[in-house]
């Protein structure tokens, strides 16, 4: 079957993965009603094209921290990549970039920094947990350093693992022939096989539950790189971030995988974006699948988006040819949906593009 749109890489790679596998990657938390509605919600924004304005040439370009990228479309982190792919996350930064983007490698990733900087150049960004053994914290943000990642992500909603009833049922292990690759060598166990998921019990035993907004002070001591909070989907904690000294923040509700019934990223977006008034770039993730969500995206006030799950499906349905190609297929879409919307760079995407729901509703009120 030829793939034609980023959504029909999941149904391909659900056919190449084995169960467990796939629905590691694909499952939601409890419910799932926020994993459903990391999509609606997208398609209930519509546009307000303008016509008749000169598209012959548009510039996707920007600047992430000082980095200048090809398209505001870069990757999240996302766990295990070879579970999807024999090369893992070495084809991932490959591919990103070829596609002239940043990739955040993941605590969880089954290759290493080392691995993945040998890779070649590329901008690179750091996903971290924070564990319970702060010198481990330590020995991996020196190791980023050293391998020439450009920025820590530190993700700040996990203080402990959803609750995803398809790893329970599968009984969710790293497959035997991986490992944690930037744990290889540190005391850290193994992801045993449990009667729950072998992911929810290992994760339990490392992660540190007192984490709070102090130990980004505390990471500002032990590196000069710039830290981003991902996580983030309140102005109240919007302002927190900004008053304890983060670079960014990324508005994500990860995925749908931690805390169901919490809103979209694209319905929090505005609320956060209003409450850090320019004084940070934000950016978005969870539910991005097509151009026109990353305009969408864009339009509401972010500065860029980041993909999870169309990596890892890409990944396993064509190795590095897909991610490259998924890539491909965002920035032909969000390059077409620019010019249909009268927009020839992305200083040019405005508010005034879009009509959101809430909108919508301001303008029957007044009738």
């Amino acid at each position: 079957m030829e793939i034609t749109n980023v959504s029909e890489y999941e149904a391909a790679a659900k056919e190449k993965l084995p169960k467990m596998v796939f629905d590691y990657y694909a499952s939601g938390a409890d419910d799932q009603w926020t994993l459903k509605e990391n999509r609606e919600a997208f398609s209930r924004i519509l546009f307000r094209p303008r016509i008749l304005v000169d598209v012959s040439r548009i510039d996707l370009t920007t600047t992430v921290l000082g980095h200048k990228i090809s398209m505001p479309i870069m990757l999240a982190p996302s766990a295990m990549h070879k579970m999807a792919h024999p090369e893992g996350e070495n084809a991932t930064a490959r591919a990103a970039s070829a596609a002239g983007t940043i990739m955040t490698l993941s605590t969880l990733a089954t290759s290493s920094f080392e691995e993945v900087s040998s890779t070649g150049p590329g901008i690179r960004f750091f996903q971290l947990y924070v564990l319970k053994d702060r010198n481990v914290v330590a020995q991996l943000v020196r190791r980023a350093e050293r391998a020439n990642f450009k920025a820590l992500v530190l993700t700040a909603d996990t203080p402990i693992l959803g609750h995803r009833e398809a790893d329970v049922k599968n009984r969710f292990v790293l497959p035997p022939s991986l490992i944690l690759k930037n744990f290889e060598g540190l005391d850290l166990g193994k992801m045993e096989k449990t009667n729950d998921s072998g992911i929810a019990s290992y994760f339990a035993n490392q992660i540190d539950r007192s984490l709070s907004w102090k130990d980004i002070k505390w990471l500002q001591t032990i590196t000069s790189l710039p830290i981003l909070v991902k996580g983030v989907l309140t102005q109240e904690d919007a302002r927190l971030a900004i008053q304890n000294g983060v670079a960014g923040i990324i508005v994500s509700n990860h995925g749908a995988r931690q805390l169901d019934y919490v809103p979209a990223t694209i319905t929090a977006l505005e609320e956060v974006v209003k409450a850090v008034e320019g004084q940070v770039p934000v950016f978005l993730d969870s539910g991005i699948r097509r151009g026109t969500d990353v305009f969408k995206a864009l339009a509401l006030g972010a500065s860029g988006v980041f993909v999870g799950r169309p990596v890892v499906f890409s990944l396993a349905v064509d190795g590095e040819a897909g991610v490259r190609k998924m890539l491909q297929m965002l920035r032909d879409e969000f390059e077409l949906t620019m010019a249909l919307s009268g927009c020839t760079s992305l200083m040019e995407i405005t508010r005034s593009h879009v009509i959101t729901p809430s909108d919508m509703h301001r303008a029957t009120s007044r009738l």
